[in-house]
């Protein structure tokens, strides 16, 4: 029982203490997620835990721990702003993974993410084919950031007064050399067309390929091993 009264006062006092450091800490901490800032969570998460869970646990150096992480955010994040060289240090770099619709495959592997969850970002950004894409950034905190061409930016079809017959989508039909044989059926299509518009390409053989789509209209984009731009100008934070 006493053990029970202990947890419960540690959650009574622990708690609050936790949203006013959370707090002091700022809206940054809590929303984007630098790489420093998701470290700080994670172990004020466990410091709190180990206290809450275990009450053998002395509670008053834990309170000073809090505190203390926090403070050191704080410093931290004013230190990033007066030194820019400090806050590049502790974090990551914006990569660009997307360039004039073609998947940048070396810069793709430096972030860890794979081409399915790059195009699940983009869908989560309304953008349905990467060929819309100018350029996109996976930025220093995880998030991907995509500005479309400039023949691709939202005017619409009823502002222009016209028929839209068909919408922009892009299904992935070669994903790292593999051949999805299922989208060419749903399309009416076989890999004998795949392989002429390969080779109207310039490409032989699909595991040189490392991404391609096809749209409603049959028309396919492809990003090969190979495609990269050397004259990118780095995207720095």
């Amino acid at each position: 029982m006493s053990d029970l009264l202990i947890i419960v006062g540690r959650v009574l006092t622990i708690l609050p203490l936790l949203l006013i450091v959370t707090l002091f800490m700022g809206k940054r901490a809590i929303g984007e997620l630098p790489v420093f800032d998701f470290l700080v969570i994670i172990t004020l998460a466990s410091v709190v835990g180990a206290d809450i869970a275990d009450p053998n646990i002395d509670h008053f150096p834990t309170i000073i721990a809090v505190i203390l992480i926090g403070l050191l955010q704080k410093i931290v994040s004013y230190v990033k702003l007066a030194n820019r060289q400090v806050g590049r240090l502790i974090t990551f770099e914006p990569t660009i993974v997307v360039y004039d619709g073609t998947f940048l495959q070396r810069n793709l592997k430096d972030t860890g993410f794979s081409i399915d969850n790059i195009l699940q970002m983009l869908r989560d950004k309304g953008v349905f084919d990467v060929n819309e894409v100018e350029i996109a950034i996976i930025e220093a905190n995880g998030s991907l950031s995509v500005l479309k061409k400039p023949e691709k930016n939202p005017v619409t079809a009823e502002d222009l007064q016209i028929n839209q017959p068909t919408s922009k989508i892009s299904y992935p039909v070669i994903v790292e050399g593999v051949v999805h044989s299922k989208v060419l059926e749903a399309r009416n299509l076989n890999e004998e067309w795949l392989q002429a518009e390969l080779r109207n390409k310039g490409i032989t053989n699909p595991k040189d390929v490392f991404f391609a789509s096809i749209n409603l209209l049959n028309e396919i984009e492809i990003s090969t091993y190979e495609d990269q731009f050397n004259e990118i100008p780095p995207i720095q934070h």
